[in-house]
C-alpha cells in the first residue's frame, strides 16, 4: 500500500522504524554505505574486504598492508599473511571512525577445524587492533560456528576477553552449543538457508513468516530468551526486506547496503515480531550438547551440513583471491 506524500513526511522510514527495536549493523566493507546509513555496528568478512580492496578508493590501505607485510620481513608467505591481516584491521580500523560501537574481523576460514589456529590468530589481530590505539572492548573475533571454533571463542571469551561473534551459523545445535559456550554474539543465516531450501525443494517462493530462514531465527531467539542466555543473535546473509521485516525485534541484524536503501526508502507501519515476553512463554526443552551430541544433531540437518562446508570453502577461496592480489604487490 502506497503511502501518501504528506503522510510520509510524518512518518519514519522502515529502516528507522526497525531502528527502535533492532541493533542495525552494516554488512559491508564500503565506508561510504557506513557513513549514509549510520549503523551502531558494522561487519565485515573475506568477502566484503575482497570486493572494497579492489576499489580504487582503498587502494591506499592496500598499500599500507603490502608496506606491513614487508617491514615484518620473513618468507614470501608470511609477508603476504601479515599483510592480509593488517589489512583486515586497517579496514576495521576506518570503519571504527564511523561508527559508535564494534566492528566483527574474521579470522582465516581455512582454520575452521584448528581451534589452537583460530586462537592465535584472533590473539593477532586483537595486537595489531591494539597497536592501531583499538581496545578489544571495540572488537569481535569472527569464528566459523564448527566443534572447533565455538570451542575457540569459548576460550577466547573466558581466557582473553576477547568478544567474539559465530558466523556461518544454520543449526539449532550450532546455537545451542555458541550459547553454551558463552560467546559474545551469534550470526545465524537466513537467505542462504532460503537458497538451500529453493534449491533442493518444490516451493520455490516463500511468504517472509514462513522463510525456513526466517523460521530458524525466530526458534533460536525464541530459545535464547527462554532460558536467559546472554549471547546476542545478530541475523544475519538476507535476500530482501520481507525476511528482515520479519525478524524485527531481533537483537542485531546484520544487513547489505542495497537492502538498508530500501529500507530506507519503504514507508509502511512497522510491527516487532520477536520479543522477550513472547518468547518465555514459547514451549521449548533446555537441551546439552556435548562434542558427540553436537556432532550427531547437526549431521541430522543436512541443510545446514552442507551450507556451513560451502560457506567456509567459499569465504577461504576469497581469502585465497585476496592473497594473490596482495601477493603482486609484496613482489612488486
Amino acid at each position: 500500500m502506497s503511502v501518501s506524500p504528506v503522510k510520509r513526511q510524518k512518518m519514519e522510514s522502515v529502516l528507522d522504524q526497525l531502528k527502535h527495536h533492532t541493533t542495525v549493523v552494516a554488512d559491508t566493507g564500503d565506508f561510504n554505505a557506513i557513513d549514509e546509513y549510520k549503523p551502531l555496528d558494522a561487519t565485515t568478512n573475506p568477502s566484503l574486504i575482497l570486493a572494497a580492496a579492489q576499489m580504487p578508493a582503498y587502494q591506499e590501505l592496500v598499500d599500507d598492508a603490502v608496506a606491513y607485510g614487508k617491514k615484518l620481513g620473513g618468507s614470501e608467505e608470511e609477508q603476504i599473511k601479515n599483510a592480509c591481516d593488517k589489512l583486515f584491521v586497517l579496514f576495521g580500523a576506518e570503519i571504527l571512525k564511523r561508527i559508535p560501537g564494534r566492528v566483527s574481523t574474521e579470522v582465516d576460514a581455512r582454520l575452521s577445524f584448528d581451534k589452537e589456529g583460530m586462537i592465535q590468530r584472533a590473539r593477532r589481530l586483537i595486537d595489531l587492533y591494539k597497536e592501531a590505539g583499538i581496545g578489544k572492548d571495540r572488537i569481535l573475533i569472527k569464528l566459523s560456528s564448527t566443534w572447533e571454533g565455538i570451542q575457540a571463542g569459548k576460550v577466547l571469551e573466558a581466557e582473553y576477553g576477547i568478544h567474539c561473534n559465530m558466523t556461518l551459523l544454520f543449526s539449532f545445535a550450532q546455537a545451542v552449543a555458541c550459547a553454551e559456550a558463552g560467546v559474545t554474539l551469534i550470526s545465524p543465516f537466513v537467505g542462504r538457508i532460503l537458497d538451500w531450501y529453493v534449491a533442493n525443494g518444490d516451493k520455490k517462493i516463500y511468504e517472509p513468516s514462513e522463510d525456513p530462514g526466517v523460521k530458524s531465527v525466530t526458534k533460536i531467539y525464541n530459545y535464547y530468551k527462554k532460558f536467559g542466555y546472554k549471547t546476542i543473535v545478530m541475523g544475519a546473509s538476507f535476500r530482501n526486506t520481507g525476511e528482515i521485516k520479519a525478524l524485527t525485534g531481533c537483537d542485531y541484524l546484520t544487513i547489505s547496503p542495497k537492502l538498508l536503501a530500501e529500507l530506507s526508502k519503504e514507508y509502511v507501519k512497522l510491527t516487532p515480531t520477536l520479543s522477550v515476553k513472547e518468547a518465555q512463554a514459547c514451549e521449548l526443552q533446555k537441551i546439552h550438547l556435548d562434542e558427540k551430541a553436537f556432532r550427531w544433531h547437526h549431521n541430522e540437518d543436512q541443510m545446514a551440513v552442507e551450507k556451513l562446508s560451502d560457506g567456509i570453502r567459499k569465504f577461504a577461496a576469497d581469502a585465497i583471491k585476496l592473497e594473490r592480489m596482495l601477493k603482486v604487490d609484496v613482489l612488486s
